[in-house]
C-alpha cells in the first residue's frame, strides 16, 4: 500500500497560519465545522472562505513535497488526455498531463488519494507521478480536453 511521507509534521492549519493566510481563530472555527460536518480540512477552509483553493494546494506542496502546477497555461497532448477516461478524471478530480515511457504524470486536487493512484496505475499500467493543482483548475481542464469534438 502506498504511503506518503510528510516533509513537515505541521498540520495544514499551522502552515496557513505561519504564511499569514488564516488566523488561529479561523483554524479553531474550521476544526469545529469539520467535526460537525466532516470533510477534509482544506475543503472546509475553502467552504468557509478562510482560504482559497490555491492557498490549500500550495500548503499541501509544503506539507508533502508534491510540486504545484497551475494548469491555466498548460497544454496537454491529446494522446495523454486519452490515457485516462473522463469519468475517472471527474471521479478523482485528476487530469493526466504527461507520459514518459511507463510514467504518467497527473495533476490532482488530492494527491493523498491512494485509491486514485491504485486505480489509475491498474488502468494504465503506468507508475504515477503527482502534481498538485486546484480542483477548479482541474475541472476546467477536464471540460476543455474532454469536450466532444
Amino acid at each position: 500500500m502506498r504511503q506518503f511521507k510528510k516533509v513537515t509534521n505541521k498540520h495544514l492549519g499551522e502552515l496557513l497560519v505561519e504564511r499569514g493566510i488564516i488566523s488561529r481563530e479561523q483554524v479553531n472555527v474550521a476544526i469545529a465545522h469539520q467535526k460537525a460536518s466532516g470533510g477534509l480540512m482544506g475543503e472546509v477552509l475553502v467552504e468557509l472562505k478562510f482560504a482559497t483553493e490555491k492557498d490549500i494546494a500550495q500548503a499541501i506542496t509544503c506539507q508533502y513535497g508534491f510540486p504545484y502546477l497551475p494548469l491555466a497555461n498548460y497544454e496537454i497532448d491529446k494522446e495523454v488526455v486519452n490515457s485516462v477516461p473522463e469519468n475517472i478524471c471527474r471521479k478523482f478530480c485528476i487530469i493526466p498531463i504527461d507520459i514518459i515511457g511507463k510514467s504518467l504524470t497527473l495533476a490532482m486536487a488530492n494527491p493523498l488519494n491512494i485509491q486514485a493512484f491504485e486505480d489509475i496505475e491498474l488502468l494504465t499500467g503506468c507508475s504515477i507521478q503527482a502534481f498538485v493543482s486546484t480542483s477548479s483548475d482541474i475541472k476546467q481542464a477536464i471540460d476543455k480536453y474532454y469536450k466532444p469534438s
